[in-house]
């Protein structure tokens, strides 16, 4: 294989998902520098690592009482966590550091790292009471009674131990027993710190709901207290289109460097091109750019809309005719974005369609200011949705919005639903452009009461719902306003 690829193309710095809870001050760059002068020097990425996850509060505490990281093999994960074990127990004065791993070799490899880096520097050295080597007691003490202890969890080693850092390597395989036993325990530190890191998981291989539950949560974006870290590639799967351009390409040097920071640094580019030529797709799509095949979590699939309802509707040659009316919205958190269009067919049957679904929100007002100047249609926003916070961009970029109300996402909704045809006695009064995105979200949504109504429920971030709540939306606005010198009923739209 060859890569035409620049002979210095290094690794992305910034995860791809990358979810941070507010904090006024940190302890990151002081935990750099220590471990430089220990003669650990950090990536920016790294570094960006700890700056994030050691994030401090008004009173002192952690920001993140969880952080977790999630990174392919041999991009320098140990190292970050190299570098906050050294911080635990020089910087910030922590009592008692416990680092596990799900094989005991792995737990006695970063001993044996620490250990080295500790014994190489003077200053950190002299502070040491003693080393203890024994098989499967492995840890360092200070003269001040800090601790730190490595141990295995296959073996249940540290069960019952209280620490204020508790770092969980090789995460991809954590049962939910060792998080059980733990969590009670840190109940009594005074501020502590549990930090998650690991390759991508593979849920046919090894436990992994814990990190996959972690995981949910940041995609949410809405958990206070849970640093999430993560540099992924997102290719094709199996619904998507011929041709489809919205993915990763796994030959493309470029998306390698996306999933892999390191790249440059400590893994090489021709290497990851031999692995590329010898691993099979799915060991490299896993190992090298941190696909995981991950829990789906329990969903119960096609419960809003039922599937031979849904495909009845789907139509690969509607068209739309005249009038249209687009919509935005966003996952919590900005992860993804999508927008859908609504329209009538020549048949007078609503025609529905998603324009567009791609990761994060940045591309949204340079695509709605293309397609309001081809269509000459406003869109609708809900603004207390998770694309609100757009609604000025696209009004500064002369994009007219039409803000929803709560009845009118209730009313929305209900409409929707009722227009599916569902339920025996209704006719379905609008057809679908299939769309593998879209399809997606209609098996997995659920609905919540609103009002009178009902409303697609955000709450459980298992499914994207936003290409389903997009052309929903775009529905509704065009069952209800026109635009002319002011906005009036348009009625049903059929």
């Amino acid at each position: 294989m060859s890569v035409a690829a620049p002979e210095r193309l290094t690794g992305r710095q910034e995860p791809v998902i990358h979810s941070v809870p507010p904090y006024v001050a940190t302890s990151g760059p002081e935990a750099v520098e220590l471990a430089a002068q220990a003669g650990l020097i950090l990536d920016p990425w790294q570094q960006l690592v700890l700056r994030d996850a050691l994030g401090e509060r008004a009173d002192g505490r952690w920001s993140a009482f969880e952080a977790a990281l999630v990174v392919a093999r041999q991009n320098g994960k140990g190292a970050v966590f190299e570098a906050r074990v050294l911080a635990g127990l020089f910087l910030l004065d922590e009592q008692l550091i416990m680092y596990s791993a799900h094989e005991f070799k792995t737990a006695q490899e970063m001993f044996r790292r620490i250990e080295g880096v500790i014994s190489g520097n003077p200053s950190m050295r002299r502070r040491v009471k003693r080393v203890t080597r024994s098989h499967g007691e492995e840890g360092i003490e200070l003269v001040t009674g800090q601790r730190l202890r490595f141990v295995a969890r296959s073996t249940g080693s540290g069960r019952g131990f209280s620490g204020d850092c508790n770092i969980w390597d090789e995460a991809q395989n954590l049962s939910d027993a060792s998080v059980d036993a733990l969590m009670p325990t840190m109940s009594a530190r005074p501020n502590p710190q549990l930090l998650y890191g690991g390759s991508a998981p593979d849920r046919d291989l090894a436990p992994c709901d814990q990190i996959a539950r972690v995981r949910l949560r940041a995609l949410k974006g809405d958990d206070p207290s849970l640093a999430y870290f993560e540099w992924s590639a997102e290719l094709c799967t199996d619904t998507c289109r011929t041709g489809c351009g919205e993915h990763d390409n796994p030959a493309d040097p470029d998306v390698w460097a996306k999933a892999n920071p390191g790249m440059g640094y400590r893994v090489s580019l021709e290497h990851i091109a031999r692995e590329h030529t010898s691993m099979s797709a799915k060991g490299f799509a896993r190992e090298r750019l941190s696909i995981g095949n991950w829990p789906t979590g329990q969903v119960n699939q096609w419960t809003a809309i039922p599937e031979q309802v849904w495909r009845d509707l789907n139509d690969s040659a509607s068209r739309r005719a005249g009038r249209v009316m687009f919509a935005i919205d966003a996952t919590p958190g900005g992860t993804h974005a999508a927008i859908g269009v609504a329209g009538v067919r020549e048949d007078d049957l609503g025609h529905l369609e998603l324009i567009e679904h791609r990761r994060g929100t940045g591309w949204i007002v340079d695509r709605a200011v293309a397609l309001k100047d081809k269509h000459d249609a406003p869109f609708v926003v809900d603004p207390k949705g998770p694309a609100g916070f757009l609604i000025a961009d696209l009004e500064d970029a002369g994009v007219a919005v039409l803000r929803t109300s709560a009845g009118d996402v209730a009313d929305g909704t209900s409409s929707f639903i009722a227009g599916t045809g569902k339920v025996e006695g209704n006719v379905s009064t609008f057809r679908v452009m299939p769309h593998p995105a879209l399809d997606a979200a209609v098996a997995g949504a659920v609905t919540k009461p609103l009002g009178d109504g009902m409303k697609w429920d955000r709450r459980s971030p298992v499914v994207d719902i936003s290409p389903l709540v997009a052309i929903t939306l775009a529905r509704h606005g065009l069952a209800t306003y026109v635009e002319e010198e002011s906005m009036v009923p348009l009625g049903a739209i059929r």
